[in-house]
């Protein structure tokens, strides 16, 4: 890289400034994994900034074909995308959707899979619809899409197992009560290797991650140093999962829109090598106080940022899922 960074850890480095400038000075075939949430094609204008849906597509496009010869043939590209609605009327956009087809048939990446990440938390809304004519139910659910480079990117399930469901550990405890080896109506082969203890679970294409974090020391310390925090940000549970599953230690997770760079802190925890962009200079002070160990360092943290200092934040940072 060229540019100089604003705020430098053991493992990341944060960049300020436009990733259509910032994606051109890193290496060829050098990031193992893009993890990111763009400000979404919403109708409403939004203070993060956001894009109206109808040049929604062409403006995300031009970033990921910069990004396609970054990738290593083994990396992953994961994008979160929001829906929404069309203006004035309770039909759904179909704008994250033409992303997809646009990145695939015009860029040259695989689908991988399709994610779904379901919110529960997620408050009612458009109001229009919901609350008021009461004739759309909740949209709780945000499309997850996974790209990769090439048909076989790096990926290993069994660093993501989830809880065995109560039934399947009984099953686990006593095979020989609950089911007989044999062949399905629906053909599959059910042996008797399907009652081994492999750890957890396969999980599902559809992720529930609630979007709670009001205890969050990033939280805590926003609202004693009287800082206002990121208006979007996704769950440390999401980029967790999508880390784990898709790169190794000391591979390198880029974020291009990293708000307050959520993606940079859990690689960061996770022992992965990290680079984060982002435009805003209030957002990169912000961010910091992920790092900081207590409101004296936040502020010092903060306060050097927005004078247009770089700092190094050297102490090893304390992963807390909630942050």
């Amino acid at each position: 890289m060229n540019t100089l960074p604003i705020l430098k850890t053991n493992k990341g480095m944060v960049f300020n400034g436009d990733s259509l400038e910032l994606i051109p000075q890193l290496e060829d075939e050098s990031i193992d994994l893009v993890m990111t949430s763009p400000p979404f094609a919403l109708q409403r204008q939004k203070e993060y900034g956001n894009k109206q849906q109808n040049e929604y597509v062409e403006w995300l496009a031009e970033f990921a074909q910069k990004l396609l010869p970054k990738l290593k043939d083994t990396g992953s590209f994961v994008l979160d995308l929001g829906g929404a609605y069309q203006k004035g009327k309770p039909v759904r956009s179909l704008y994250n959707y033409k992303v997809l087809i646009k990145f695939c048939e015009d860029l040259g990446y695989n689908l991988a899979e399709e994610f779904f990440w379901y919110n529960p938390a997620k408050l009612p809304s458009p109001i229009e619809w919901v609350n008021k004519r009461k004739i759309r139910v909740k949209d709780a659910v945000n499309t997850v899409w996974w790209f990769s480079k090439t048909a076989f990117p790096k990926a290993d399930v069994t660093k993501v197992l989830v809880p065995y469901s109560d039934r399947m550990k009984k099953l686990i405890k006593d095979a020989e009560k609950f089911y007989t080896p044999k062949e399905r109506p629906s053909g599959h082969d059910i042996s008797a290797s399907f009652a081994k203890n492999n750890g957890g679970a396969i999980p599902s294409n559809l992720l529930q991650i609630p979007n709670t974090e009001s205890t969050s020391s990033y939280l805590k310390l926003c609202k004693e140093l009287g800082i206002k925090a990121h208006p979007a940000r996704f769950p440390a549970k999401l980029p967790e999962f999508f880390i784990k599953m898709l790169t190794d230690p000391d591979d390198v997770v880029l974020d291009i829109f990293a708000g307050s760079n959520t993606t940079g802190y859990v690689a960061e925890s996770l022992g992965r090598r990290w680079i984060s962009f982002e435009e805003s200079l209030e957002y990169i002070a912000n961010s910091s106080l992920r790092f900081a160990s207590n409101a004296s360092e936040a502020k010092e943290y903060y306060e050097s940022i927005l004078s247009g200092n770089s700092i190094t934040v050297t102490a090893p940072i304390q992963f807390n899922l909630f942050q």
